[in-house]
């Protein structure tokens, strides 16, 4: 990993070239806080776009399983955001590289703060911890079952070294540029919707939709606004909602929507609570499913209407 160490205090972001970490990156820039923004080598290009449109950030390649590219990373920095992960397909299909992704790495970035001297690590986890029965933590895959550990990881932290943390478990997050995961079929769906495609959101039944900037708010939130304090948790649930509403709704704004939906109801119980929430997080932003629908087919028709203006 090329050497980026500088005097200038900076935020590490984790995973930014991710969905989530371009959204949580735009909000910490526009707080004026330096950035640092890592990911594999592959997401470079997406990385370097980022950090042009930011100004003042660093784009770093490399690999969250490596503790020195780790500790490299994080050097001189005030605070992380560590989002690096790989989502459940990857993980049912290569388990071993799951955990080394998603539980090693994050081993990786606890270490690595604690070593900084930081007071707080924020991570994401994921509302996969819970299972169908949604009574108590109780993963049905290999992606909720790392998540789950790293919660214990985190909680291990506090007691044994006094690093506070905070983990945002995150339902299904939808909205512009949502490509990847199992749960990115309303995203998908209103990208289809715009470019006058057809598409089939790859799953049925209810689940909670949290739309994307009110998930990066509560980032922001953890790691510049809420008190440094245990090892805290908390259900980033949003809204219930079934796939025939989400497709109704898009169909509402876009009356010749070719949507449909296929295939198994996600692995989480739908209606889990936000228990703390509010209290953590007060007067947070709720966006409802018309307007976050609405947010995403105006981004993906502008994006259209700008392709067609440039010259082939």
């Amino acid at each position: 990993m090329q050497d980026v160490r500088g005097s200038e205090p900076r935020i590490l972001l984790t995973g930014a070239a991710g969905f989530l970490g371009a959204r949580i990156a735009r909000r910490l820039a526009a707080r004026g806080l330096a950035l640092r923004l890592f990911d594999v080598p592959a997401a470079q290009p997406a990385l370097q776009s980022l950090a042009a449109e930011l100004g003042d950030a660093q784009a770093v390649a490399g690999d969250i399983r490596d503790g020195h590219d780790v500790r490299e990373a994080l050097h001189g920095c005030s605070g992380v955001v560590h989002l690096a992960g790989v989502l459940t397909p990857a993980c049912s299909a290569d388990p071993v590289l799951g955990a080394e992704v998603n539980l090693i790495g994050t081993l990786h970035v606890f270490e690595a703060a604690r070593a900084q001297g930081l007071d707080r690590v924020v991570y994401a986890s994921s509302a996969g911890v819970h299972g169908p029965d949604g009574i108590e933590p109780r993963p049905v895959t290999h992606y909720g079952a790392f998540k789950l550990a790293t919660e214990g990881a985190a909680r291990a932290s506090w007691r044994e070294h006094g690093l506070a943390s905070v983990g945002l478990r995150p339902f299904v997050v939808y909205g512009p540029e949502r490509l990847s995961g199992v749960s990115a079929g309303p995203s998908l769906a209103c990208r289809a919707a715009a470019l006058g495609e057809a598409c089939t959101i790859g799953y049925t039944g209810a689940a909670g939709l949290v739309y994307v900037d009110d998930a990066a708010s509560a980032f922001e939130h953890a790691l510049l606004d809420a008190p440094a304090r245990g090892a805290e948790v908390f259900n980033l649930a949003g809204t219930v909602h079934t796939v025939d509403e989400v497709i109704a709704e898009i169909r509402r704004q876009v009356p010749d929507a070719r949507i449909d939906a296929s295939g198994p109801p996600l692995g989480i119980a739908a209606g889990i609570g936000e228990d703390g929430l509010d209290a953590w997080f007060p007067n947070r932003p709720r966006t409802s499913l018309a307007e976050g629908i609405a947010a995403t087919l105006a981004h993906y028709r502008r994006q259209a209407q700008t392709a067609q203006k440039e010259p082939a």
